[in-house]
């Protein structure tokens, strides 16, 4: 009934949308400031949020949110943040979402890539050491994780394996994008059974959560079995914002050979990492890696300090963005290098998600969908195991005590459950002090 009444009071009122822009800017920028620990306690700060305590959407409509960002590139957690401001307050929601959650951890990460320009033997001072220590276990981690979710069974291990050793093989931006797509088309053909037990296994998922909610069933009533997420966004607009998107994925690259213009560089580096990137968080990181450190934009030194110092803060890990684009050696860099690398790593996201919303429901009936992204996640786990051996081990692990803190580092997490942004920052005052 109060839901009934909210939807009545809006029409009566001529609003578009049940809620504010402010309102969106300041939930999220709450969120923005504790939500510490990665892309999965996101979501469930998220649902906390704004399914539990807020109640803007149901469980129903939060999981198939959840499922569709985590369909599609990009970082999952920032869109499904923007999908949940878009459904509240249109595109000035959505834009809220994205400032008031990724600004505060972008701010931080500009100040610490202040801090390593202006001291001038930094690579030789113990704390930076004791950082990139840190993303060795950080990342391995990551892996880890992963490979146990999305490479449970010996298909999915072996497409894993094959994108890891070529690209290991075959370092090269074009080469992990082709290992994506051919783990899409490999998925489409060979991940039959598995697409269906995952299908099974998520169905019977969702009955569990059902059956323990106490109002489950209520809500249902009240809002259907599937509940329909409610964004007003016209399939018209979901088709400019991805004509938009592939526009800027394929005309980037040209403008940028064609002008040899540093700015458009820049964007054109961060635009494809956003665009191209499945998983979001630590998977970024290879790619970046690439475009970065392998053609001198960045060093090697400060790009693995800036991705330990990254673990170290709340909101989405793709304001690592920000640091990069203020530690450039050439083009644009410092704050408008910082904010040029932030919009142009979260654009793709933010036109995805508007594209995207109008079309879900029959996408996320279509099993070779289901089929291809099962291929496809297998190989992001391989990419993202290469990237750990190079740069993150060959460039982290300098002398025995690096590994040993290494170690030491991915014990506590994962055994002793110390948070990442624990873990980091005792990594650097380690190795501040001893190395």
């Amino acid at each position: 009934m109060v839901r009934m009444s909210e939807t009545m009071a809006d029409v009566r009122a001529g609003r578009r949308h049940p809620g504010t822009i402010m309102e969106v800017f300041w939930a999220f920028l709450r969120l923005g400031v504790t939500s510490f620990g990665g892309p999965v306690a996101h979501l469930g700060f998220f649902r906390e949020t704004f399914v539990g305590r807020r109640k803007w959407l149901n469980d129903g409509a939060y999981a198939d949110l959840v499922a569709l960002c985590q369909f599609l590139p990009g970082p999952a957690s920032s869109q499904v943040g923007m999908a949940i401001g878009l459904q509240r307050a249109g595109i000035g929601g959505l834009l809220a979402a994205w400032f008031a959650f990724t600004m505060p951890s972008a701010i931080v990460l500009v100040v610490f890539a202040f801090g390593i320009a202006t001291l001038s033997d930094g690579a030789d001072m113990g704390w930076l050491y004791g950082l990139k220590a840190a993303a060795v276990a950080v990342v391995a981690q990551a892996v880890l994780g992963m490979a146990k979710n999305l490479t449970p069974d010996a298909k999915r291990a072996t497409i894993a394996g094959a994108a890891m050793i070529i690209i290991l093989l075959i370092p090269s931006p074009l080469v992990q994008v082709a290992a994506i797509v051919v783990g899409g088309v490999v998925g489409l053909v060979w991940l039959r059974r598995e697409a269906a037990q995952d299908e099974a296994a998520r169905d019977k998922a969702a009955q569990d959560s059902a059956s323990k909610s106490p109002d489950a069933d209520e809500q249902s009533d009240r809002d259907g079995a599937r509940p329909d997420f409610g964004v007003r966004t016209s399939r018209k607009v979901g088709v400019i914002a991805l004509t938009t998107f592939l526009l800027l994925l394929m005309a980037l690259p040209i403008l940028t050979v064609a002008t040899s213009d540093p700015s458009l560089r820049l964007i054109d580096v961060f635009y494809r990492a956003g665009a191209l990137v499945f998983g979001g968080g630590h998977v970024v990181l290879p790619l970046l890696e690439t475009e970065t450190v392998a053609t001198g934009l960045v060093g090697h030194d400060s790009f693995l300090a800036g991705y330990g110092a990254a673990q170290a803060v709340p909101g989405p890990l793709f304001t690592f963005a920000a640091f990069l684009g203020a530690s450039t050696t050439s083009g644009p860099t410092g704050l408008i290098g910082a904010g040029i690398a932030l919009l142009a790593i979260f654009l793709p996201a933010a036109l995805l998600v508007i594209a995207a919303l109008p079309f879900w429901e029959r996408l996320r009936r279509a099993q070779t969908v289901r089929r291809a992204l099962l291929g496809v996640n297998a190989a992001v786990v391989g990419i993202l195991a290469a990237a750990l051996y190079d740069p993150v081990f060959t460039q982290g692990i300098t002398s025995p005590a690096t590994l040993a803190l290494a170690v030491g580092v991915f014990i506590a997490q994962v055994k002793w459950k110390l948070p990442a942004w624990a873990a980091v920052i005792a990594a650097g005052l380690i190795g501040f002090a001893f190395l």
